[in-house]
């Protein structure tokens, strides 16, 4: 029985000190931190678009957090500079992620700006990279014999279509797709350390 409480106050302190250093403190600083000139705030459409992105679970499979080159090749991969507090001062709740069964999105506006491409992938990956193991979001499109002249008709290869029949893009896929589109950091830093160790291109990358 003596030696409870003495366990106990130890994992007390542990997950204090856990919640003070990986909770409070990084949560402190990306809200005092303000938004780098050159990043904008979220449109509706985009904010709805995350929206999904967070529904669909997005987030367990893709970070948003290139890393510097000590940590991880990210830079080489063309995912962009480290990101900053500051890329993420329009962002509520965040969603840095933890895993990487995909690459990170942070920068994925930058490498992949096409609405085309994005709703190909979205409705089926194994049309752009067979090997994909994403997931397919058919419910956020709809299967017609012929599209309106509002419709947002995606661009299939001739196996991955629907005999007789067009794909066009539902409202959500749209708004998915504006979100993602709006992923680009790759203005300058502001944070003067990255700075210093040669991050201060626009594209984010060393000199």
């Amino acid at each position: 029985m003596n030696r409870v409480m003495p366990l106990m106050l130890l994992v007390a302190a542990i997950l204090a000190f856990a919640t003070v250093f990986l909770v409070i403190l990084p949560g402190d600083e990306i809200r005092s931190a303000a938004a780098t000139p050159g990043l904008e705030p979220y449109t509706e459409s985009e904010l709805r678009g995350r929206e999904t992105y967070v529904d669909l679970g997005c987030v367990y499979c893709h970070s948003q957090q290139p890393r510097a080159p000590e940590q991880g090749p990210d830079v080489q991969r063309g995912w962009g500079r480290p990101s900053t507090a500051s890329d993420y001062a329009y962002d509520t709740p965040h969603l840095l992620g933890t895993m990487r069964t995909g690459p990170d999105l942070l920068n994925i506006g930058a490498r992949m700006p096409s609405r085309d491409w994005h709703l190909t992938h979205l409705y089926q990956p194994r049309a752009i990279h067979p090997t994909s193991i994403m997931p397919s979001y058919p419910f956020l499109f709809e299967t017609k014999t012929e599209a309106e002249a509002s419709d947002v008709v995606v661009r299939l290869p001739v196996e991955n279509r629907p005999a007789g029949k067009v794909v066009v893009a539902r409202p959500e896929a749209l708004d998915l797709v504006d979100y993602l589109v709006s992923l680009d950091r790759t203005y300058p830093v502001a944070n003067p350390e990255l700075r210093d160790n040669g991050y201060s291109e626009d594209r984010g990358m060393e000199k």
